[in-house]
């Protein structure tokens, strides 16, 4: 290459870096493996429920005290914690009266992460009605929200604006139901 071309090539990465800089574009990973993200978070990841998710800024790690049942966990700091999209039968409402796979849910949920230390992550809201703090909930690599929906532990209960992995849980739902896994078989045929 002669040093024309050089000159025009180095212009050409200058004019770019200016003109990046100039509209505020950053070059970042974008996080869970999408080609685009919001802040909306209105697609999910194709993962499976054991499959790596990767740590984001707001991920808090945490020891898990008790668990309520199946969706829900008391932390050592007596934070209770509502998990993200996903609803296991009641054993615990005063109003209700224990459904069909509530116990096995929470004893699923026990086994999980009681006791354990866990990751948390927030999507857009913070708390329930109730007071719980709503998160997505993970051991090591496993997240445990889809694994109990994988598991037939849980159906799909997203809450907007909070649906940021509604797609990942119907998918899992849907592969539930289909097979007759857990409260898939036992309660509803």
């Amino acid at each position: 290459m002669n040093s024309s071309h050089l000159r025009f090539w180095f212009l050409c990465f200058v004019f770019l870096v200016v003109a990046t800089v100039a509209i505020g574009v950053s070059i970042r990973t974008v996080p869970y493996g999408f080609s685009s993200y919001s802040k909306e978070k209105k697609s999910a990841p194709a993962l499976n429920s054991t499959e790596s998710v990767p740590a984001t800024d707001s991920a808090q790690i945490f020891r898990v005290k008790r668990v309520v049942d199946g969706d829900t966990i008391q932390l050592e700091n007596g934070d209770k914690i509502r998990y993200i999209g996903v609803n296991t039968p009641e054993t615990v409402d005063p109003r209700r009266p224990v459904q069909c796979f509530g116990k096995e849910a929470k004893e699923k949920n026990r086994e999980l992460v009681e006791g354990k230390l866990v990751r948390l992550e927030k999507d857009i809201s913070e708390i329930d009605k109730y007071g719980r703090k709503l998160r997505y909930v993970y051991i090591g690599e496993t997240f445990i929200n889809s694994e109990l929906v994988r598991l037939g532990y849980a159906t799909v209960d997203t809450v907007p604006p909070d649906i940021h992995f509604s797609k990942l849980f119907r998918s899992l739902e849907g592969v539930a139901r289909a097979e007759k896994i857990g409260l898939w078989k036992s309660c509803r045929g």
